[in-house]
């Protein structure tokens, strides 16, 4: 007799818990309305995701192809018995918080590639949020002059182009880009991304690579060598002479020749103090150290010859 009560009363559990989990998934159901209703009200943001990336079906695992709007705002049947309001839902306004945003977008995009390093990135740790770059439901326009293609831009759904995007937040660099020696973001030839990550990576700065000369090499690579006679500053960091963004003096470099080259080389080659006019323009053959006085007249080989000889070593033309 109890042999046969265990497979019934088994089975009653059974039923019993499928009844439960059903009642709560069709509870759960309920209270998401429908993105029509929330074209009622919102028709114009609601046309706008549409035309964007979020409101393909055709794209696995977009919002259009699950609970469209409710898929990032949540439930939306409270707001609409509310008649609105913003505590009803998830909203990404600016007084909302950062990390509660971001989920919702990371729920999809966290497994990208392009996300592997984002949790240990300078962006997540000082609160910039996706939102703070993406726009959720659109992007605006692209100018002829931006250094990204319509469609690629209207993919990333970004705010607005770069290297103007990154401005908003980087002053300092954007001062350093509008200097008579810089790279060409000014002239839109290239981007912020082509030398950094904006979600993370393992360089300092959050750039593509693991060091900064591995970064320079990518387009400057006949710097890279190898040369029978190195320049030991080439080797350990690009930035020991040059800045990446802009200054004042020729090729990006920190400071102005001789004055760079003597901040390691000492006056012992040739002479390092300033010469002053009763050294210099006196008799028929006035000495020419006042004028074109340049280490690189005589060495431009600064990041490295292949020349046997001696005017190798001392990279000599």
């Amino acid at each position: 007799m109890k042999r046969h009560m265990v497979p019934c009363i088994f089975s009653v559990l059974v039923l019993l818990i499928m009844a439960l989990l059903t009642g709560v998934f069709a509870q759960g159901k309920s209270d998401y309305a429908g993105s029509d209703m929330c074209k009622q009200c919102h028709e114009v943001i609601y046309d706008h995701y549409l035309k964007s990336i979020h409101g393909k079906k055709y794209v696995t695992g977009s919002p259009a192809k699950g609970e469209g709007c409710e898929s990032c705002h949540g439930p939306g049947s409270a707001h609409i018995e509310k008649g609105g309001g913003k505590d009803t839902l998830i909203s990404f306004g600016k007084d909302n918080n950062v990390k509660e945003k971001s989920s919702k977008c990371l729920k999809c995009h966290g497994d990208s590639k392009q996300m592997a390093f984002w949790e240990m990135s300078r962006h997540k740790t000082t609160h910039v949020g996706c939102d703070s770059c993406h726009s959720i439901h659109k992007a605006p326009k692209t100018s002829l002059s931006s250094t990204i293609t319509p469609v690629a831009f209207q993919r990333k759904l970004l705010k607005m182009p770069t290297p103007d995007l990154c401005y908003g937040c980087h002053q300092d660099v954007r001062s350093q880009t509008l200097r008579q020696s810089h790279h060409p973001l000014r002239e839109r030839l290239m981007t912020c991304f082509d030398c950094h990550n904006a979600h993370g990576g393992f360089g300092p700065k959050m750039i593509k690579t693991d060091t900064v000369n591995e970064l320079c090499y990518k387009c400057h690579a006949a710097k890279r060598g190898p040369f029978m006679f190195g320049h030991p500053p080439v080797d350990e960091n690009c930035m020991a002479c040059h800045v990446p963004h802009g200054g004042n003096h020729y090729a990006l470099l920190v400071s102005k020749t001789p004055q760079l080259c003597q901040s390691c080389h000492d006056w012992s080659g040739h002479p390092g103090s300033p010469n002053t006019s009763f050294e210099t323009f006196k008799g028929r053959n006035p000495s020419n150290r006042m004028f074109s006085r340049n280490c690189l007249l005589c060495h431009p080989n600064v990041h490295g010859s292949n020349s046997p000889t001696s005017r190798g070593q001392n990279f000599l033309r």
